[in-house]
């Protein structure tokens, strides 16, 4: 899984300045329509008070004067709310689980919290059994790697508060590609509490076994498309300086041919470098396992025209991994005002060709950029860089961003398990489909359908209408007390599946060339509010009201609470998303007991 960033409150506040465009600007009020002056609002007073809050309302937010509160983002919304998101240390030592968002009115009064613990996070034991060395052996033994320096932690996780030691294993040999995995170990017994992969491969280590079972060969079509517009841009006339923006072309693999925005570095000298998008770059791994962005190699041009369509030329992967984190961040900016995928202004990173007959793709925190394989040469016959694979592996790195929802165990294969891993990768689906629609490119018809182009037997991989279609992963349609234990990417049936209600309704239809058939649990017709306000309530209730523990009842609550603020809780999108969760079977009345 992904390996959690803290960032420092001068990040946070210039993400929440920068995320908002509240300085300085009138926002208008949805409900009224008129303008309101935001210039005085300030992400420091707003931290101030959100910290302030959570020692004032302890008993509602669990949070003792032995805890220190490090703020990850920042978020005031157009309509006067303000949240606050905080990773929490105990006694000085990091506290896993222990993440919380505190809610504030416009007035910066407290309004509510969201927290992954509902416990104390007080150890039962103070004074850990192992030394670091022990615990370094360990995780060594277990990840079959290399073991960094142990750290003393505080693992809340599971319903109850532990003295653990977190470990950061490199060169793992049960990690896809020899990477590194983080593993925690008990500190009073040395029993392994986690073990999880530090990436996030698109296919699951149980589907590729799935796939070489059932001996399928999988060899995507690719083609050609007219050159498509999008955000360029193109030198001033006149005396050129550089760098400065250039337009290019690119052939790709998947996406035909596209246009994309480049460096130009000297007059017949170009860098795959997109100025215009935070300087988002692709580079060139060598066929090397590396996690170290600079290490990669630039792909340079004197012509400004990239691959040739095929994987002949090392160029054409570039080309999709390029023009799909492009697309991807264009989404999130234009559909949320999302300046990047940590919101903090800065572009995304990809390198092509990672390792020698890598089956798979990556978002990767060590890199913080995608990794894209050339597949095996067997079953994978290309790069795994098609559009809907970097839109829903980039949404890992905003979930990492923002809620970091995390697997509840992984077992020794790799294979993760858990609710609320399971909402992860249901939210890269729901958002990588999302990324496609946005996209809308004629090579690439938009669906709600996941990997249809990677050439599977079952013509996709998973389905957002009816997700007991994928036979491959055994995907989910509704949820039970089984649910929880489910393989995180069947498990993502259950919200996915509830998004797709929402968004388009229940029963048949047509959208572009794909027929749908989505059912509900109890037979009850769902009428959709539409994929923009489906879609808009979903990455409210992400970066508002989920932290790193929601399960999909939590879930049910934060869609309904983000609802509440953008239409209001008597409006029919509020009544839509209570209904679609009901169709998948989630509802107040068999929401579990807590610390099940």
């Amino acid at each position: 899984m992904r390996r959690a960033h803290i960032r420092s409150l001068a990040v946070a506040v210039a993400v929440a300045t920068a995320a908002t465009g509240l300085a300085g600007t009138a926002v208008a009020d949805p409900a009224t329509g008129t303008g309101r002056d935001t210039s005085t609002v300030s992400a420091g007073s707003v931290v101030g008070a959100a910290r302030a809050a959570a020692f004032a309302h302890a008993a509602q937010t669990g949070v003792t004067p032995a805890d220190d509160l490090r703020v990850q983002d920042v978020m005031i919304d157009p309509e006067g709310a303000r949240h606050v998101r905080f990773t929490r240390a105990h006694r000085g030592m990091p506290v896993l689980g222990g993440d919380l968002v505190v809610h504030l009115t416009e007035r910066l009064a407290y309004a509510g919290v969201t927290r992954a613990a509902g416990h104390s996070v007080e150890p039962t034991a103070d004074r850990a059994r192992l030394t670091p060395r022990q615990a370094e052996r360990k995780a060594a033994a277990v990840a079959q790697g290399t073991a960094g320096t142990a750290e003393l932690v505080v693992d809340a996780r599971g319903g109850s508060a532990v003295l653990a030691y977190r470990v950061r294993v490199s060169d793992s040999g049960t990690a896809g590609a020899g990477g590194a995995r983080t593993v925690v170990v008990d500190a009073l017994t040395g029993t392994v509490r986690s073990n999880t992969p530090d990436s996030d491969g698109f296919l699951s280590p149980g589907l590729l076994d799935t796939l070489r079972e059932r001996g399928e060969q999988l060899d995507p079509a690719t083609g050609t498309a007219p050159q498509a517009g999008g955000l360029t841009a193109t030198p001033a006339a006149g005396a050129v300086r550089y760098p400065s923006p250039a337009t290019g072309t690119g052939n790709s693999l998947f996406a035909g041919k596209v246009s994309l925005t480049t460096t130009r570095t000297a007059r017949t000298s170009y860098v795959l470098k997109d100025p215009g998008r935070w300087n988002t770059e692709t580079r060139d791994a060598k066929n090397q396992e590396l996690e170290n962005f600079a290490r990669g190699k630039k792909f340079t041009s004197t012509t400004n025209k990239w691959g040739n369509g095929a994987v002949s030329n090392r160029a054409s992967a570039a080309v999709d991994a390029q023009y799909g984190i492009t697309k991807t961040l264009d989404f999130y900016k234009k559909t949320f005002g999302r300046k990047g995928i940590e919101n903090n202004g800065k572009g995304a990173r990809a390198m092509v060709h990672f390792g020698k007959k890598v089956a798979n793709a990556f978002w990767d925190p060590a890199c913080d950029c995608m990794l894209y394989g050339d597949g095996d040469g067997a079953m994978f016959k290309k790069p795994l860089v098609v559009l809907d694979v970097t839109g829903h592996e980039l949404t890992h790195g905003v979930v990492d961003a923002t809620a970091r929802l995390e697997p509840t165990y992984v077992d020794a294969d790799g294979n993760q398990y858990g609710e609320a891993g399971s909402l992860n990768e249901s939210l890269a689906d729901i958002f990588g489909s999302a990324v496609e629609f946005s996209a809308n490119n004629p090579k690439n018809p938009p669906n709600y359908l996941v990997g249809e182009k990677l050439g599977l037997a079952q013509k996709f991989l998973r389905r957002l209408d009816r997700p007991s279609l994928d036979r491959l992963e055994g995907a989910i349609d509704y949820w039970s007390p089984a649910v929880y234990n489910a393989e995180v990417h069947a498990g993502s049936g259950v919200s996915s599946h509830a998004y797709y209600l929402l968004a388009e309704g229940s029963g048949r239809k047509k959208i572009g060339s794909v027929t749908y058939d989505s059912p509900t649990y109890d037979g009850r017709a769902v009428k959709g509010i539409g994929r923009a306000k489906a879609t808009a309530v979903y990455y409210r209730a992400l970066t508002r009201y989920m932290v790193s523990t929601t399960d999909f009842h939590d879930a049910r609550v934060a869609t309904l609470k983000a609802a509440k603020d953008l239409y209001g809780a008597d409006s029919t999108e509020y009544k839509a998303v209570n209904r679609s969760w009901a169709a998948v079977n989630v509802t107040a009345a068999n929401t579990p007991a807590a610390g099940r």
